[in-house]
């Protein structure tokens, strides 16, 4: 080996041990950063299934109370009907609360002579149930950590795929120790870091998760 090859191989050497070093602590922060999107992923998984369970449960009192609500109305029309004006006030003063805005708007859009009038209290724009309201809320924050939850699953994924690329970085810093000519050294030492370079950029970009 001449003289001038002894200080190339040295820099060689120098720049493959940089290598191995940085791609190995780059390996071990994107496996970190993987592990932890897995698990801001499962967190919001959970969210969301918690959600929609809260948002069934609201969905069944909505159901219930609106099934109150048309059996006491039904039993008030009887009443009208027969001229039962005793009856008809003993039902009507058991409307649920939620029920009278809608009904008096009903009433006074006059339904019995106006043919333009809306066909029940259920139809008018004041018949809101705060149930219905409810479980609607909770459904879209079901959907949001839904889709939270993938996203993160896609940000893990791309994490494991940067340990890949930083994995096959090693693998050309250690290949480049085994080669016979500086020339070939250089070549694929240069192509580790060209992968490492790439991957650190790419990996830039990304978002950070850290657990205190």
């Amino acid at each position: 080996m001449t003289d001038g090859a002894e200080p190339e191989d040295r820099r060689l050497e120098i720049l493959s041990v940089v290598l191995l070093a940085l791609a190995a602590l780059s390996t071990a922060w994107a496996s970190y950063q993987s592990a932890q999107w897995h698990g801001e992923q499962a967190q919001a998984q959970t969210r969301a299934t918690a959600s929609r369970l809260e948002s069934t449960r609201a969905s069944g009192v909505a159901n219930r109370e609106g099934q109150i609500d048309v059996a006491v109305f039904i039993q008030w029309v009887d009443a009208r009907a027969r001229g039962e004006t005793d009856l008809e006030a003993f039902y009507e003063a058991r409307f649920r609360d939620e029920f009278v805005p809608a009904f008096d708007a009903w009433i006074a859009a006059e339904p019995f002579t106006n043919p333009d009038a809306p066909l029940s209290p259920f139809a008018t724009p004041e018949y809101q149930l705060d149930a219905t309201k409810q479980a609607e809320r909770l459904e879209a924050q079901a959907t949001a950590a839904s889709e939270e939850a993938r996203e993160d699953i896609q940000r893990a994924d791309n994490y494991v795929l940067a340990v890949v690329l930083f994995a096959s970085a090693l693998f050309f810093a250690g290949m480049s120790t085994k080669l016979g000519t500086p020339k070939a050294r250089a070549v694929i030492l240069g192509l580790g870091y060209l992968v490492f370079l790439g991957t650190v950029v790419w990996i830039a970009t990304f978002p950070v998760t850290v657990s205190v």
